[in-house]
C-alpha cells in the first residue's frame, strides 16, 4: 500500500511509514499535510496488516520547519480546511484531533527526527510513543514569538514528557534547543548519525514488530492510561486490558523458547 502527496504512507512488512513529502518547502505543514496526516491515520487504523509506524520527513534538511507561514500570510490558516465548522474553538479543537489520531493508534508510533523539528512538527511528535532524531536535530515551539500560544497540544502533553518547569522554559521562550538537550530532557529517546537514523528506526520497528500484536497493543493501552488516571484505576485497568488480550496465555512456551536460545 502506498499514497502520494504531500503525506505520504508506505506500508511493508506490517511496518507502515508516514513521510512528510514537501522537501521543496522544508516539510512545512499546509493544509494539504494536515489532511494527508488525517488520511494516512485513517488508512493505518483500518490496515490489522500493520503493527508499527514510523513517521518521519523527507531529505535530510527537516523533520518539518513547522506552520507553513507564506499560507498563514496569504490569510489561508490550517484551520480552513474546517470551513464548514464554527470558527474558533471547533475548528481548532477538531485541527488538533487529526494529531490526536497518531496517539490514538492502537499500534506503536515511532517518530524519526530528521533535522528541524518546529512549531507544530513539534507538537505531532509528541504524540508519538517513541522519538528517536538524528544528532543535528533542532526542536522548538516558536509559536510565543509569533503572537500565539502554542495549540496543537504542546501544553499538555510536552509537560507530561519532559516536565512541567522543563516544558515551560520551551514554551513560554520559544527558544530551540539541538538535539543533545533534547535527549538530556529526555525529549527523545536515542540520538544517531544522520545516515543511521532510518536504520534504526526500522530495526526498532522489527523488533516490535515480531512480537505478538495482541501484547503489543494491550501493553500500550495500559501505558497511556497513566497519563490520565489515579494509579489504582490505571492497575485494575491493566488487569482487565491482559486478561482480554490473551496476555501469559502462552507463556509456558514462550518461556521455553526463551532457554531454548540459551
Amino acid at each position: 500500500m502506498t499514497s502520494q502527496g504531500a503525506v505520504r504512507l508506505d506500508a511493508r512488512d506490517a511496518i507502515a511509514t508516514v513521510l512528510l513529502n514537501r522537501p521543496e518547502a522544508l516539510n512545512a505543514f499546509n493544509q494539504e499535510v494536515f489532511l494527508g496526516l488525517q488520511e494516512a491515520a485513517q488508512a493505518i487504523k483500518a490496515n490489522p496488516d500493520i503493527r508499527v509506524v514510523i513517521l518521519t520527513g523527507a531529505g535530510d534538511k527537516a523533520f518539518s520547519a513547522g506552520l507553513d507561514l507564506k499560507m498563514v500570510a496569504s490569510g489561508s490558516g490550517p484551520t480552513g480546511i474546517f470551513a464548514d465548522f464554527r470558527q474558533g474553538y471547533d475548528a481548532l479543537y477538531s485541527l488538533k484531533t487529526i494529531f490526536t489520531l497518531y496517539e490514538d493508534l492502537a499500534v506503536p508510533v515511532i517518530a524519526a527526527v530528521n533535522g528541524y523539528c518546529l512549531g507544530a512538527a513539534f507538537e505531532l511528535i509528541l504524540c508519538c510513543d517513541m522519538r528517536l532524531a538524528s544528532d543535528t536535530a533542532v526542536f522548538g515551539l516558536p509559536e510565543i514569538q509569533l503572537g500565539v500560544i502554542p495549540d496543537l497540544g504542546s501544553t499538555q502533553r510536552l509537560p507530561r514528557i519532559i516536565g512541567l518547569s522543563g516544558a515551560k522554559e520551551l514554551i513560554l521562550t520559544g527558544r530551540r534547543i539541538d538535539a543533545a538537550e533534547a535527549l538530556r530532557l529526555k525529549l527523545v529517546d536515542h540520538l544517531y548519525p544522520g545516515d543511521q537514523l532510518m536504520v534504526e528506526a526500522r530495526r526498532l520497528a522489527e523488533e516490535i514488530a515480531e512480537i505478538d500484536p495482541r501484547l503489543i497493543q494491550g501493553a500500550k493501552r495500559a501505558a497511556n492510561l497513566t497519563m490520565s488516571i489515579p494509579l489504582d484505576a490505571g492497575l485494575r485497568m491493566e488487569t482487565d486490558i491482559c486478561i482480554s488480550s490473551g496476555s501469559g496465555s502462552e507463556m509456558d512456551e514462550a518461556a521455553q523458547r526463551f532457554f531454548d536460545r540459551g
